[in-house]
């Protein structure tokens, strides 16, 4: 009798081939996220394509060969693996087929898999894990071990219990209501906190009360009164310099960083063009060309929203690889006719403008570029007419209407030689992101400019149309996508219902079907504080409250 057949797998799986590197990897990562940074994603990035990697790497310099591995990464590890060595680890990355000359052992140590390797953070145990002084995770994990061990209380905190003693206690760790929690989201990663109901209770697992409790006992922290510092010691280091994660991009924050002060002749107004200004067809190498023919000082950069701004660039910078750089407050978007055409088609031309008024910047532009015959487009005349005065009259952009791109350029020579002659003799300075600078800035023409500006890093970053957003923030998305819903009436609608599942709330309270009808109907909207209306009112319960297909 044959022997049946035996399928599946017959090799066994491959063991990690850089389990150091892959740790200090991870740990960066989680370290990043508790602290709210924006390299997690590049480490996240980077151990990806590490762990794609079949071959042990030596040093930190070989993984340059990788992607998403640049010269900051790469000096870390080395910087790292320099550590390891010295303090006599013996598990140190070598090639196949020679040794490390730092290192003495063989190079089958590489694939020892009793490695503590930390890949699989939700596996991991308290040991493993150890939080940074005055991180995000540490201080939620501290209040909810005072919350565990107070008699009267529940062992338990809501997320906006959380945040306001977190705004108490370590301001400088807690962030808006607004935003998502990096550091609470790594715990429950980690499986140190686990979440019930609805809304949602955050309490402690017993891996997050072990850790909690050693965090309480190495602070020397009595029971009841286990509290947060408000202020690091001098001499302590966070585990990834500033200085690396200045190289990898990260972004700590406007109020962390200090402020930028550029006085009248320490800085020149140059011009940022859209980078999918130079791509593409030939018209766009010709706004460059004009550009140079005009004499207009100006550099090609990657912009999340518009096609032109203008920066105060410092002239004599500490590192001139980096000088300091300051928005200022004009912003213009292109498109020419065809473009147009396209973009209220497909939707693209509400949800420009909607992220136009909310880059930050108050003096917007909107320049519409004749190109050829307005017979030859996808849309009537009367239609775009009536677009580009919605955008002028109602949201509040001023419209220039230009005749080929020769004159486009002419323009923007004109307002960059404006704006040099503006802004001379001032004194600016950097503002955090999220502040007006100037409560009448967008009021009207006014003589004297706005000179509490953002830097350029902070406004490029902020107007990210994919970066991390908040319900809140998709709440609003979602609404403006119903016609009828402009910008300012979904900021008044989430004002009031800040989620959906408060709208959904709100209209299971109502008695009739009638009375979901105009729920909304009585909102104050924009400027003028008009009414949202029964129609819209009615058109939104129709797409909240209706379980069948709409029709």
């Amino acid at each position: 009798m044959a022997a049946p057949v035996r399928l599946g797998r017959k090799r066994p799986l491959p063991v990690c081939p850089n389990p150091l590197f892959v740790r200090w990897l991870t740990e960066w990562r989680d370290e990043a996220a508790s602290r709210g940074r924006r390299t997690q994603f590049v480490f996240q990035k980077a151990l990806r394509s590490l762990r794609r990697y079949p071959l042990p790497l030596r040093s930190g310099k070989e993984a340059k060969i990788l992607l998403h591995f640049g010269d900051g990464l790469c000096r870390m590890l080395d910087q790292r693996l320099q550590q390891h060595r010295s303090s006599g680890g013996d598990h140190a990355p070598a090639s196949s087929g020679a040794k490390s000359p730092a290192q003495e052992g063989p190079p089958a140590e590489v694939q020892d898999s009793s490695m503590p390797v930390q890949a699989q953070p939700k596996a991991g145990g308290s040991g493993s894990y150890w939080p940074a002084r005055h991180s995000g995770a540490r201080a939620v994990l501290l209040l909810l071990y005072r919350e565990h061990l107070n008699p009267s209380g529940h062992s338990f905190l809501t997320k906006e219990e959380l945040l306001q003693r977190c705004t108490q206690e370590a301001p400088g760790v807690a962030p808006g209501s607004a935003r998502s929690w990096p550091a609470l989201r790594s715990l429950l990663h980690r499986n140190m906190v686990f979440r019930t109901q609805q809304p949602a209770r955050y309490s402690l697992t017993p891996q997050g009360l072990e850790l909690a409790r050693k965090l309480a006992e190495s602070e020397g922290l009595s029971l009841l009164n286990v509290g947060i510092e408000p202020e690091e010691p001098p001499g302590e280091e966070p585990e990834v310099p500033r200085s690396f994660s200045a190289e990898l991009g990260a972004s700590e924050g406007s109020v962390q960083q200090p402020q930028l002060e550029l006085r009248p002749g320490e800085y020149r107004v140059l011009l940022c063009v859209d980078v999918g200004e130079t791509k593409g067809a030939g018209h766009r190498s010709e706004l460059i060309r004009q550009l140079q023919r005009l004499h207009v000082t100006h550099t090609v950069r990657k912009l999340h929203v518009g096609d032109f701004v203008w920066v105060a660039q410092e002239t004599r910078p500490r590192d001139p690889a980096r000088p300091g750089e300051l928005v200022l407050d004009h912003i213009v978007e292109r498109k020419r006719l065809d473009d147009l055409c396209s973009s209220i088609i497909d939707g693209r031309f509400r949800e420009q403008k909607f992220r136009l008024k909310r880059c930050g910047l108050g003096r917007r532009v909107y320049l519409v570029e004749q190109h050829g015959s307005v017979h030859n487009l996808s849309l009537p005349e009367s239609t775009l007419l009536q677009a580009v005065t919605n955008t002028q009259v109602i949201d509040g952009f001023f419209v220039k209407r230009t005749a080929d791109i020769k004159e486009s350029a002419a323009y923007l020579a004109l307002l960059t030689r404006g704006l040099e002659r503006l802004y001379q003799g001032h004194t600016l300075c950097s503002r955090p992101w999220g502040i007006p600078g100037d409560p009448e800035s967008g009021a009207g023409p006014s003589p004297n400019p706005l000179c509490s500006l953002l830097t350029f890093n902070d406004f490029n970053m902020g107007a990210m149309k994919n970066k991390a957003q908040s319900v809140r923030e998709v709440f609003v998305r979602q609404l403006v996508q119903v016609r009828g819903v402009s910008g300012e009436k979904a900021a008044a609608l989430v004002d009031r219902y800040s989620t959906p599942a408060s709208l959904l709330a709100a209209y299971d309270a109502c008695a009739t079907p009638k009375e979901q009808e105009m729920l909304l109907s009585t909102i104050k909207c924009g400027r003028l504080q008009r009414n949202l209306g029964p129609a819209l009112s009615r058109t939104l319960a129709q797409l909240y409250c209706s379980y069948s297909p709409l029709t």
